[in-house]
């Protein structure tokens, strides 16, 4: 009997180190990237439709506003442009994973459309090849085909997995206001940017050496957001003052994560802000 429908588990994504290496004639900039996948995720279910004329994406978490443009309706247009398919599809998005926190979660819930479609109608593509068509859509779908530990580079298609020796939980912490990444980015091309050693925080994972970790993490991206976002500095030092030291921002924020291998004292530290923020505790998946 063939599938009509699968329930898939969309993870969340955090950078520890986020470098702008050039901005390219089509307006894309240039990144070198280590990324983590974490626990945290939305829950689909792609469902193909016997009589249906369109796709339909319903995401439960109406502080998105429109989904016409959501971006696993683009992964099934790209799909269908490719394999020339006549199925249409409904996609259902349970969101966990909050919007505009530099988490990933738009370009995970399409890397993961893309993968369902590609079951669900058995067209053969491999990873490298939805790799390739994801990387059309958003700089993050490529690292969420494979959803494994690694450096990205490029516009965030050339990926090398990465070592972690480490077994780390993740502190999430999200302000009110989110990030609008075009924003941060136009903000980023007006300012001098921090630069992460990505020679050390690899090093750092490989051997477990979190001193080295903390002191070598940077996001190119964390000033920019701040300047718009002034709360993430206040979330950044409230964490490092609860005795955390892998603290940072991730992608174009305005999440804040912090990495331990002390899930102990996440909890306390959890506890005591969980009224001020948006808080979640997850771990790294390897």
């Amino acid at each position: 009997m063939k599938m009509k429908s699968l329930h898939i588990r969309s993870y969340a994504k955090i950078n520890l180190c986020l470098n702008i290496t050039g901005k390219r004639e089509d307006g894309f900039h240039e990144l070198d990237m280590i990324m983590l996948p974490i626990s945290l995720h939305d829950s689909l279910i792609v469902s193909k439709l016997s009589k249906s004329i369109d796709n339909f994406v319903t995401v439960d978490d109406f502080s998105i506003g429109s989904f016409k443009y959501n971006l696993a309706t683009f992964a099934i247009d790209k799909l269908q442009s490719v394999y020339r398919f006549d199925e249409k599809f409904r996609i259902l998005i349970h969101k966990v994973i909050p919007i505009q926190a530099g988490l990933g979660g738009g370009s995970s819930n399409a890397a993961c459309t893309m993968k369902a479609v590609n079951t669900l109608l058995n067209l053969g593509a491999t990873e490298e090849q939805l790799m390739e068509y994801g990387k059309e859509l958003g700089a993050d779908i490529p690292f969420f085909v494979k959803c494994k530990p690694a450096r990205c580079r490029g516009i965030g298609e050339i990926i090398d997995p990465i070592e972690i020796k480490n077994n780390y939980y993740v502190l999430l912490v999200k302000p009110e206001m989110g990030c609008s990444t075009r924003e941060v980015y136009q903000a980023a091309d007006t300012m001098d940017l921090a630069v992460c050693d990505m020679d050390k925080v690899l090093k750092a994972l490989a051997e477990g050496d979190d001193d080295l970790l903390a002191e070598s993490i940077a996001n190119s991206l964390q000033a920019p957001a701040i300047s718009l976002v002034p709360t993430i500095q206040g979330i950044i030092d409230e964490l490092k003052d609860s005795g955390l030291k892998i603290v940072q921002m991730t992608g174009s924020g305005s999440a804040v994560f912090a990495l331990s291998t002390d899930k102990k004292l996440l909890k306390k530290v959890l506890k005591k802000i969980e009224n001020k923020y948006q808080v979640e505790l997850a771990k790294v998946l390897k």
